[in-house]
């Protein structure tokens, strides 16, 4: 009995040795890595039909020179990978029809000196490099923007901005500036809007194929991932509250023309501040609320993970190039000090 004892004990600790390797090993690096295999859906449309795409320069989009990818949406909108266009024919069809960009970033507390400045000299060697561009530098600390030297038809504005006590707010608030801003300045220069946040940094072309009536970006950890893993908001007294929906949208970059990002985000702020009332905080604050803006609104074209990735994911085959990267994560020390 004491020999059969020993055995199971033997057993047991050998399956619990094995089950604590295999959780370490297999996450969380390795698990995304294997989640690179689960198939994409792919584009709806028959083989050689073209998009019902009222734009003429995306109705040049090559869908199916990328057979491994989702190329286009249920509802007809393409989804921008590299492989589908031409980048030159891009860029003399936005420089003919004479197109400008606005740019908007915030920069708030340590996060200034922490990304900013490399923000800034890597989108002026890769964000819509032949197009003219403004951009909006938000901050509630202007005297510490630095001074970057710009190519030209390329502007800087520093917008103040209040600083709230905790980074969510911050974050939240951000809907309320840039609807501001394209009312009182944006929309009497620029066509096109952009808003970024500033923990990243341009290492590729970010160019005019991203540019449309409402643009929004694929989330890089969850392409890949079933739609039952997708994180919405599943408190139904939030305003951002979501029992499905179509892919889950990543808000460290969206954009638009100038008329629907101001929609956008005005109507991302009275949900967030009928939370507030309401006493409820969207699981992940603004891009909970975009989320569900863009389920109910659909976007006119999608941008995939190249145009904002994470190299912590690790290696996948269908990531052909990297157009934005995040920049390497303080949140420990840099959300601590908005605390202060």
């Amino acid at each position: 009995m004491r020999l059969i004892y020993k055995a199971k004990c033997v057993l047991t600790f050998a399956f619990c040795a094995f089950v604590l390797l295999f959780i370490a090993y297999f996450t969380p690096t390795s698990v995304r890595y294997l989640e690179g295999f689960i198939p994409m859906s792919r584009c709806p449309q028959a083989p050689a039909e073209k998009l019902k795409l009222g734009n003429s320069i995306d109705a040049s989009l090559d869908l199916w020179s990328r057979g491994d990818v989702q190329t286009c949406t249920d509802w007809g909108a393409p989804v921008i990978w590299d492989g589908m266009f031409d980048p030159d024919h891009y860029d003399q069809e936005h420089r003919m029809n004479h197109s400008s960009v606005s740019l908007t970033v915030f920069a708030v507390g340590r996060y200034l000196d922490a990304y900013l400045k490399a923000f800034l000299l890597s989108a002026e060697r890769h964000f819509m490099v032949v197009l003219p561009v403004t951009y909006y530098v938000f901050t509630d600390v202007p005297e510490r923007v630095p001074d970057i030297h710009l190519g030209s038809r390329r502007s800087l504005k520093v917008v103040r901005v209040q600083r709230h006590s905790r980074w969510q707010d911050i974050s939240m608030m951000r809907m309320r500036a840039i609807a501001d801003a394209i009312e009182s300045q944006i929309r009497h220069h620029s066509q096109y809007v952009f808003c970024f946040d500033v923990d990243q940094v341009f290492v590729g072309r970010f160019g005019s194929e991203a540019l449309g009536d409402s643009v929004a970006l694929l989330h890089a950890y969850y392409y890949h991932r079933p739609q039952s893993l997708y994180t919405y908001d599943r408190n139904p007294r939030s305003r951002a509250y979501m029992e499905t929906g179509d892919f889950y949208y990543h808000a460290a970059v969206f954009g638009g023309s100038w008329r629907t990002v101001k929609n956008m985000t005005e109507t991302c702020y009275q949900a967030i501040m009928e939370d507030k009332e309401n006493q409820v905080e969207a699981l992940w604050h603004d891009e909970s609320h975009l989320n569900k803006y863009l389920w109910l609104h659909k976007p006119s074209k999608v941008l995939s993970p190249e145009y904002c990735w994470d190299k912590n994911i690790g290696y996948r085959g269908d990531i052909h190039v990297v157009r934005l990267l995040w920049s390497e994560k303080k949140y420990d020390s840099l959300r601590v000090t908005e605390l202060l």
